[in-house]
């Protein structure tokens, strides 16, 4: 294992007190830190509730707008952070950019170690680390490339003991067909007992990988359980693939718990909220209600075991799996107390069960969608729609042509694009365009939904931001790219960097074009290898192949044809008939949504009688207000942070604006502008009566500038 270790205070004495700190104030073990203490931020959105809540109450309503930056931290790397900082005792734990774990003093910033895996780490997005500890055995858990590393929480150091000299293959404990396919995890696992169950993300195209879900020992590595995601024969949900081999199909994979889970350590049970199927958007090869992608499972923490499930869309042909956590909250109805999950999804459906018995308590209707006209493709007759609470987001079916922007400079354009498109809901993917909305994002997003856990009450940042979903027949596209660089850039890369290689700027996807004049082949190479940022992995894909799209796109001829080594076969492999043509978002000349605002909000909702108690527009758009226009709200990735005594504190936003708003009533009562958009959740805790708000701040999604803080605000004593 190659590393860099980097310890700015190498005095043995700092380190022992240090130790004598953690081991006196750090009576928790792992079942405790799963419980109901809103005081610390021990785990990711501060518990394994996943609320994002604090009782922390020296910030509070009278003195916020006194906040000030009381320290920052500046990290080698600068680029898009998403990660939720965690904080045991005085030590700040999170990772940057480039996969940099680094643990911090949190009361004034100053590194005391960090640690990356050279070989395994690149410019990639990591929502934060996990950690365990058991007498004075204490671990610090972070996914680089396809594996777990456990860190000694103190020093940074591998613990040697755990897996393979301080990690784990996370293909450990997937079948072995799929070793040699892309698998990593964006987000931190859950810590249960001895045991973090980890969320995955694999490939959204043939090439996926399962998505399995796998629980490791936290001591030595080894697999305590596994979930099947696609069902093996005669495990329930095995008959809602239509293919009785889906199972072992290395064509077919997915379904895997990408967001991150919930756990009740009451009851040992976990909440785990599935991804699609793959490939995406055209479904011949896995026709079927396809149990258990798009799921809400209910999963026994100690053995694995299902307890119940609830699947929010049937044969998804949309990537409309949930983009978050659930929430564990309690809520009142007829007077009586329920211990509830709700869960937020892309579609701007709130769905609320009983814990227990995965009850719906709001009423769920299956509604009758469109047929798919698409050769081969069988569409679910029906999707669950929630009849309350109302979704918190516009549905496109809902949009008529006075919703196109009024600040669009080519207004008849858009209304003429408008009208072309297919605007019913679950409108089948087809070779016409549709409009999505939310879209492929959300609606919801990653950073999932802050909670009071005892009031009930749910607050929520979404996106309004409408995309255009359309297909084509693969042998069409094949005669636009003839030659073997271009055939493998049509088949992997085309869908993000465009068929132009123009990329989509606006979204942080780069242009290919004369990208030899900032990158070389070996950077390429390296990006194909690892990844980076959202961009996945393709272990899949032949070094013969990585070579001719190197050369496709180092050359300034289109269609030239490379030639490849004799024993260097080009495997082409299977290709679905259809091909999704790309993300592209329905914008105006200008680059902004081409419908009219709002383009990002922000909700408060009583889960206990599903009304909305507010709804306002969640950042600004400079242009527009710099010309009189009313706030429009932004696009914006990363969630709120909620306290009990009445502050919501959310960055997000594209503008770059950190703010705190008045959770009554939605009112705006401070704000500071960051140095690159923190698109991320904050944190909060105190050390020695100082309460501090954390958030990191990386920028370069949505095209923004980048970054390299974190930074910590509070009011002082």
């Amino acid at each position: 294992m190659r590393k860099i270790f980097k310890n700015q205070v190498n005095s043995k004495i700092f380190v022992f007190l240090i130790l004598m700190l953690c081991l006196a104030c750090d009576t928790s073990d792992n079942t405790l830190d799963t419980a109901s203490d809103y005081t610390h931020w021990r785990s990711y959105l501060g518990g394994p509730n996943r609320n994002h809540y604090t009782i922390l109450d020296q910030i509070n309503p009278k003195n916020v707008d006194r906040l000030k930056v009381l320290w920052t931290y500046t990290t080698e790397d600068a680029g898009q952070m998403q990660m939720n900082p965690i904080i045991i005792d005085r030590l700040l734990y999170g990772i940057s950019a480039d996969m940099r774990v680094f643990a911090l003093d949190a009361g004034n910033g100053n590194e005391v170690w960090t640690f990356q895996d050279t070989a395994t780490a690149t410019h990639s997005a990591s929502r934060g680390v996990s950690y365990w500890s058991k007498e004075n055995d204490k671990r610090i858990f972070y996914v680089s490339g396809s594996y777990l590393f456990a860190l000694d929480a103190l020093s940074g150091e591998p613990v040697a003991s755990f897996g393979d000299q301080g990690k784990v293959d996370l293909h450990l404990g997937i079948p072995p067909s799929a070793k040699n396919k892309f698998i990593t995890s964006t987000t931190p696992g859950t810590i249960y007992k001895d045991m973090i169950i980890m969320p995955t993300r694999v490939a959204e195209d043939e090439s996926a990988a399962p998505g399995d879900i796998v629980a490791y020992n936290t001591i030595t590595g080894k697999v305590e359980w596994t979930f099947h995601s696609i069902p093996y024969p005669g495990e329930l949900g095995y008959e809602s693939w239509a293919d009785s081999l889906t199972y072992k199909n290395s064509r077919i994979g997915g379904a895997n718990n990408w967001a991150g889970a919930a756990l009740d350590s009451k009851t040992g049970t976990l909440f785990v909220p599935t991804g699609s199927a793959a490939p995406d958007f055209y479904g011949a090869q896995r026709q079927g209600e396809n149990l258990f992608s798009n799921c809400l499972l209910a999963i026994d923490a100690n053995s694995g075991k299902l307890k119940w499930h609830f699947q929010f869309v049937h044969h998804d042909l949309w990537d409309r799996d949930p983009p978050a956590t659930p929430n564990l909250i309690t809520i009142e109805q007829n007077g009586i107390q329920i211990e509830a999950v709700a869960q937020i999804t892309k579609q701007g459906y709130i769905f609320l069960f009983d814990r227990n018995t995965g009850a719906p308590l709001f009423e769920i209707n299956e509604v009758d969608v469109p047929s798919s006209q698409l050769d081969g493709e069988q569409a679910w007759k029906t999707q669950p729609v929630s009849v309350k609470p109302k979704p918190f987001a516009r549905q496109v079916q809902d949009l008529t042509e006075k919703d196109i922007s009024p600040y669009a400079e080519n207004k008849e354009d858009l209304l003429q694009r408008f009208r072309q498109t297919d605007r019913r809901l679950y409108a089948p993917p087809s070779e016409q365009p549709a409009l999505l909305l939310p879209g492929y994002d959300g609606g919801a997003e990653w950073g999932g939904a802050a909670a009071d856990p005892d009031e009930g009450i749910l607050y929520i940042n979404s996106n309004e931001m409408p995309w255009i979903l359309q297909m084509k027949e693969s042998s069409q596209l094949d005669g636009e790219f003839k030659s073997t660089g271009a055939q493998v850039y049509q088949r992997y890369c085309i869908a993000c960097h465009q068929a132009n290689r123009g990329g989509m700027p606006a979204s942080g996807i780069p242009s290919l074009i004369n990208v030899k004049l900032s990158k070389s082949r070996t950077d390429i190479l390296e990006n194909l290898n690892k990844g980076k940022g959202m961009m996945p992995a393709f272990p899949q894909v032949s070094l013969a192949e990585k070579s001719a799209v190197m050369d496709y796109l180092f050359t300034t001829e289109d269609k030239i044809e490379i030639a490849l080594p004799d024993d260097e076969k080009l495997e082409t492999g299977y290709r679905p008939k259809y091909s999704h043509m790309g993300y592209f978002k329905f914008l105006d000349s200008k680059g902004l949504p081409g419908i009219s605002p709002p383009w990002g909000t922000l909700h408060a909702v009583n889960m206990n009688t599903g009304d909305y108690l507010w709804s306002v527009p969640l950042g600004e758009t400079e242009s527009l207000k710099e010309m009189g226009h009313p706030i429009t709200g932004t696009e914006n990735y990363g969630g709120p942070l909620v306290s009990q005594n009445g502050l919501l504190f959310i960055a997000a936003t594209k503008d770059g604006y950190f703010r705190t708003f008045d959770k009554y009533s939605g009112k705006i009562l401070w704000e500071y502008k960051l140095p690159a958009p923190g698109f991320a959740t904050p944190a909060t805790y105190s050390i020695k009566g100082q309460q501090y708000l954390v958030i990191a701040c990386g920028g370069e999604k949505l095209g923004t500038e980048k970054g390299n803080k974190i930074m910590a605000f509070g009011v002082g004593q």
